[in-house]
């Protein structure tokens, strides 16, 4: 262990606390002697020339008539643009990143120059949607993400943060609000990676940039990891008060010391979920730690960030004694130092006065995310000074108010942080403005009158003035916070729609499963065949081509489930069938099924092939008796099926043919085509012919299935490689053992991925031509690719 990685933590806490106490000292003076009050309101003033408009003419001009709501994304953009309001809005919102995130000043000439190249390029973006991979919006969701990777040759980190993100979603405690700790995470990767981008966009060959984008991926990820796991679940209920104090002190030990112990052994429920952080936080601060060139000023910012973090969470409301002190001192610390880390993980340079910019800059935003939390900080109970205060001011004179000190901060930064820098000035009072109306649009009319006669400022005009401008004043909106909300949304509806997702699956394979059993019905039955032919069924499976057919056919195309029950049944026989003649000796010779011994192993070949075939034609059967349908349509139906069945034969002859061959990466695709994308395809196609789809929509519907199924093959061969033996049900590396060309063998781990993910966004692509409700093929893609067996 290095000197460089043992920090004083009593020194390094006792500065940047004797640093904050000067800071809240100035905002005490200011506020006790009301100093701020006349440059303030100037500002306001001048400020407000660009925002109210008094003239008559005004008054009934159309000009925000049909605004469209800021939660339709694209409707609302588009109205901006109509207004010619958008540059603009963009300026701002870049503006004020710059400003916040980047600690960039914006009076330089290059952050305007920057500024001004960025906003163009949102435009551009913003009025061409048909550049998918460009798009904003369109890096919420997997295949637009991995789009934008393909373009920036960054392909393996984001395959790698993809795999990340998952785990993390799925370890997520359920008491946790996980759409927030995702939102977070994503939030802080891209804030890393804008970092890296403004310091080196312009210096950098391909094969350096590619470098610090992949750098940047993994270092957003480390840092962004802390927020979920270290703050979020330390504010939760998921561990008792015993187990906070145990990981508070492994936390600080490790900040403390640049290394992290050992985990030991956890008892009670949550030890698996500790076992998980602690891997993965060890993980994320080995990442962080060899990225850093002085690693005592990334230990020292994030002892002091983890240190007031915990100073805060100690606090009770029930007490009634704290001081102004107490209450604000640690928000200046938190608000800044989390702002620094970032700076110090990335490792660029920074212009003069940045530190002392951002560390006076960081209480602006928590003052004002506080108030906007409100609420919901005082139903946890937590201990703001907004929470505080509200309980305590009718007993308490000597508090200071929160909002009125938001003002004195605002006040300060314009003047003497930035000098009266009149874009500096706009941004500021823009936000501040924009927060306040948002919070009132949140609580409505009535609730926000009443806050804010509990927190309204003792010079009245000033006030007077400032709730004018929450009730009149315009084009204080920003992107950013559309991103969040459009943001929030899709990972809201995402999350919905997988849960419709999971139990649509459940609800159809429990209709399936008391549905698929072989009656047996005739004298001439053979027995040992249906005895077969039912004990391959009931082995299990994931039932997923019927499901597939019964989501397209009653979801997709409004058909009776009752009367499409014989599809069903006839598609799980197909698939069952296959699967006992894949098995047979002269094919894939395979001792074990889903965790069991396949047909031939409990009875014998000859059996097998029989009850193959029996299940074959009891699936012709079991079309040819959907008599609920236009004849015509059911027996284009059966001619379709038996094509498939032809050319998925010739498939399995192509793939036995090629055991122990070296395959081109075209073969091996036709062959998974043929293997599994056909399959995929029937089970889509048969309810679109039902339903007299269109040539073109089932053309759509193809495409798609042909993807899926070559990404499920990758899938397999991936997992017969890295996958679990018990999840799985059957030895993994068979591929190698029998020498079979695959995926993996041809393009190897990281190759194999990213086809895999190129056939995940092709089949995602082919959605957007299907004019319907699509969400359950995009959730069975995203099931494809995270599959465990």
């Amino acid at each position: 262990m290095s000197d460089l990685t043992v920090i004083d933590v009593n020194r390094c806490y006792k500065e940047a606390e004797q640093k904050a106490s000067q800071y809240f000292s100035l905002l005490q003076h200011q506020i006790q002697h009301q100093s701020y009050i006349q440059s303030l309101t100037e500002d306001i003033r001048i400020w407000k020339k660009y925002h109210v408009h008094t003239s008559v003419l005004s008054i009934f001009s159309s000009k925000n008539q049909n605004k469209p709501n800021s939660t339709d994304y694209q409707q609302y953009l588009k109205w901006l643009d109509y207004k010619g309001k958008l540059k603009s809005y963009l300026e701002r919102s870049v503006s004020y990143i710059f400003l916040r995130d980047l600690g960039k000043t914006l009076d330089n000439l290059q952050s305007q120059k920057r500024i001004h190249h960025i906003v163009e390029d949102l435009i551009e973006q913003i009025k061409n949607p048909e550049k998918k991979q460009n798009g904003l919006t369109d890096l919420f969701n997997l295949s637009g993400m991995f789009r934008k990777a393909q373009k920036e040759k960054i392909e393996t980190t984001i395959i790698w943060l993809f795999e990340k993100l998952h785990e993390v979603e799925k370890n997520l405690p359920e008491k946790m609000d996980g759409l927030n700790a995702k939102r977070k995470l994503v939030k802080i990767i891209a804030g890393v990676l804008m970092h890296v981008n403004e310091e080196t966009y312009e210096s950098l060959s391909e094969g350096e940039r590619v470098k610090r984008l992949e750098d940047a991926i993994r270092l957003g990820y480390s840092y962004g990891l802390t927020y979920p796991f270290i703050d979020d679940l330390l504010d939760s209920n998921v561990l008792n008060s015993d187990e906070k104090k145990r990981y508070s002190k492994l936390i600080e030990r490790t900040l403390t010391t640049g290394e992290v112990p050992d985990f030991g052994v956890w008892e009670g429920t949550n030890q698996r979920l500790m076992q998980y952080i602690h891997s993965e936080l060890k993980e994320a601060f080995m990442c962080i730690k060899q990225y850093q060139k002085e690693p005592s000023k990334f230990f020292e910012q994030a002892y002091v960030f983890f240190k007031s973090q915990e100073i805060d969470r100690e606090k009770s409301l029930s007490n009634p004694s704290y001081t102004n002190e107490e209450l604000f001192i640690p928000i200046i610390l938190k608000s800044s130092s989390s702002r620094l880390i970032a700076r110090t993980i990335v490792n660029v340079e920074e212009d003069e006065g940045f530190d002392q910019r951002t560390f006076l800059y960081g209480i602006y935003n928590q003052l004002a995310d506080d108030f906007s939390d409100l609420f919901q900080d005082q139903k946890d109970g937590a201990v703001t000074p907004y929470t505080y205060y509200l309980k305590y001011y009718k007993t308490r004179n000597d508090l200071f108010n929160p909002f009125e000190l938001y003002w004195v901060v605002i006040e300060n930064l314009i003047q003497n942080v930035y000098h009266s820098d009149s874009k500096t000035r706009e941004v500021i009072l823009d936000r501040a403005i924009n927060g306040l109306k948002r919070f009132k649009e949140k609580v409505g009319n009535e609730t926000y009158h009443h806050v804010m006669d509990t927190f309204k400022l003792r010079n009245r005009p000033l006030y007077q003035l400032i709730d004018k401008m929450v009730k009149k004043a315009d084009d204080v909106d920003f992107y950013d916070k559309l991103l969040r909300d459009r943001m929030l949304e899709v990972f809201r509806k995402d999350k919905e729609e997988q849960q419709q997702f999971i139990n649509t699956i459940e609800n159809v394979r429990a209709l399936i499963n008391e549905n698929l059993t072989i009656d047996y019905n005739n004298p001439l039955d053979s027995e040992p065949v249906i005895e077969a032919a039912n004990y391959s069924l009931k082995v299990g499976g994931k039932r997923l081509r019927p499901i597939m057919t019964w989501f397209m056919g009653v979801n997709v195309y409004n058909l009776n489930e009752a009367a499409i029950l014989p599809l069903l049944k006839s598609l799980e026989y197909m698939h069952t069938a296959s699967l006992i003649f894949d098995d047979l000796p002269t094919q894939d010779n395979a001792s074990t099924r889903r965790g069991n011994p396949t047909v031939h192993e409990i009875y014998n070949t000859s059996i097998a092939e029989l009850s193959g075939l029996f299940l074959t034609q009891k699936a012709f059967e079991e079309q040819a008796s959907m008599n609920h349908f236009d004849a015509k349509s059911v027996l284009r139906l059966i001619q379709y099926a038996a094509r498939m069945t032809a050319e998925m034969c010739q498939g399995q002859a192509m793939d036995l043919q090629s055991k122990g061959k070296s395959l081109s990466l075209e073969e091996l695709n036709t062959i998974s085509f043929y293997k599994t994308g056909l399959g995929f395809e029937a089970c889509l196609v048969m309810p679109a012919i039902l339903a007299n789809a269109s040539e073109e929509e089932k053309d759509s519907i193809k495409k798609f299935a042909r993807h899926a199924g070559i990404a499920f093959q990758i899938k397999d061969d991936l997992l017969d490689v890295i996958g679990d033996t018990k999840l799985l049900g059957k030895k993994i590396g068979k591929d190698v053992e029998n020498n079979n060309s695959t995926f993996v063998s041809i393009l190897g781990m990281d190759g194999a991925k990213k086809e895999m993910w190129n056939h995940y966004c092709i089949a995602m692509e082919s959605l957007e031509n299907i004019p319907r409700n699509t969400a359950f093929l995009k959730h069975f893609l995203n099931y494809i690719v995270n599959r465990e067996k």
